[in-house]
């Protein structure tokens, strides 16, 4: 990904904006207006020999931003916000020059649509028109062919407190009473402009909300404390999931999933744990997937820890990654008796980034496969989803108390 960032220049908003470049390409209207619009119409077309053209009819004028990132080639749209309600990105995209087009909630009050590109190109001019008349507006877009050293050298994430993400740091929270309960964190995987894996128009990502919810009730009627990285259809990075573990001082951090797979036929329940190397092809390419799916939503996931820092992990790591594995047994076991199954090789490890916090215990939880039906249906089964989280209930009350008996001989 391109290191040179460079900071956006605010446009000016007027009945008829013109474009307002950026030093490093990027283009924005100040943030004057506010309210939710709705996409009425709009897709990605061809523009003369080597462009392409986005356009957006909305239902009223909203503050936005655009600007483009490499590796891959991507152009990234933010609102202040609109309703993708109803829109269908792969009829949307009609150019030869975009590959993909994804759309969604990136946070509470922000849209975000990502054109992933199949050349490396530039930003050439954009602007919204917004009518007198009705309020509605048009977003028009123009993509311009380049080379990739001129795309990297206009391309980059605009820092930007009013638009941006916050940073995902960990902040210490106060330490608690011995004898308090275990502190669980449930990280529903994917959401707002990351679906996750779709099939018969489910989302991962909706559906792990709704199984998160169910867990997290049973977990606290059980006396667990429970905390949920989302709780609505939102995008929240990889970066942030470990870091909101780290701010609440998590005692165990479990992410959950539920993905396709195209061939061949996955069925039932497998708990991961971190390692560099993935325990076949199938889990490494699943980690990668899940990893790429927070680039292609559209964020700068450069940056590196510096060599103390690495060692402190590993040292951490080399704590904790068996009470990982110990959970993940106990996991499987308590799944295996609430709902009679799990999947023939239940037990894997990949190198998942949200499994990558160094001091908390963690464990990635393919409830299910959406690309088989039985699964697919078991997960929108109220009755099923309740004896799944009975069985992780089981699993963290027997690891629970293994743990204990443990402690006095772990490292202090």
């Amino acid at each position: 990904m391109s290191s040179i960032f460079r900071i956006i220049a605010a446009g000016v908003f007027c009945a008829m904006l013109g474009t307002t470049p950026g030093q490093n390409g990027a283009q924005a209207q100040s943030a004057g207006l506010g309210g939710q619009a709705r996409l009425l119409d709009g897709g990605a077309e061809d523009h003369g020999r080597s462009g392409a053209e986005l356009t957006l009819d909305l239902s009223q004028g909203v503050p936005w931003r655009a600007f483009t990132l490499t590796d891959p080639a991507r152009l990234v749209l933010d609102f202040r916000e609109v309703d993708w309600t109803g829109a269908d990105a792969a009829a949307m995209d009609r150019a030869e020059a975009v590959s993909a087009l994804r759309m969604g909630p990136f946070r509470s009050g922000w849209s975000r649509l990502v054109a992933e590109l199949s050349q490396p190109m530039i930003i050439d001019k954009a602007g919204m028109k917004v009518s007198e008349e009705t309020g509605a507006a048009t977003l028009r877009l123009t993509l311009a062919r380049a080379s990739a050293a001129e795309m990297a050298a206009h391309s980059g994430v605009p820092r930007d407190p009013r638009w941006d993400l916050p940073p995902a740091k960990a902040k210490a929270a106060p330490l608690r009473n011995p004898g308090a309960p275990l502190r669980i964190v449930l990280d529903p995987g994917h959401g707002g402009i990351d679906p996750g894996a779709q099939r018969d128009g489910h989302a991962e990502a909706n559906l792990m909300l709704t199984f998160a919810r169910d867990l997290r009730d049973v977990l606290r009627r059980a006396g667990y404390e429970v905390l949920m990285t989302r709780d609505a259809d939102v995008f929240v990075s990889l970066e942030g999931r470990v870091a909101l573990a780290h701010d609440a001082r998590a005692d165990l951090f479990i992410s959950l999933h539920a993905d396709a797979i195209e061939q061949g036929i996955a069925h039932g329940a497998t708990v991961y744990t971190l390692a560099e190397d993935a325990s076949d092809a199938a889990s490494a390419a699943l980690a990668e997937r899940h990893d790429r799916d927070d680039i292609l939503a559209g964020l700068d996931l450069s940056g590196s820890d510096d060599r103390v820092a690495n060692v402190l992990m590993d040292l951490a790591r080399l704590d904790n990654a068996p009470r990982g594995k110990a959970l993940a047994r106990q996991l499987v076991s308590g799944i295996r008796n609430a709902v009679g199954q799990v999947h023939k090789r239940p037990l894997r490890q990949a190198g998942f980034s949200v499994l990558k916090a160094a001091d908390i215990p963690s464990v990635l939880i393919e409830v299910g496969f959406l690309s088989t039906a039985e699964d697919l249906n078991h997960l929108q089964d109220p009755a099923w989803r309740a004896g799944m989280a009975a069985g992780i209930r089981d699993g963290i009350d027997a690891w629970a108390i293994e743990d204990e008996a443990l402690a006095r001989l772990r490292r202090q």
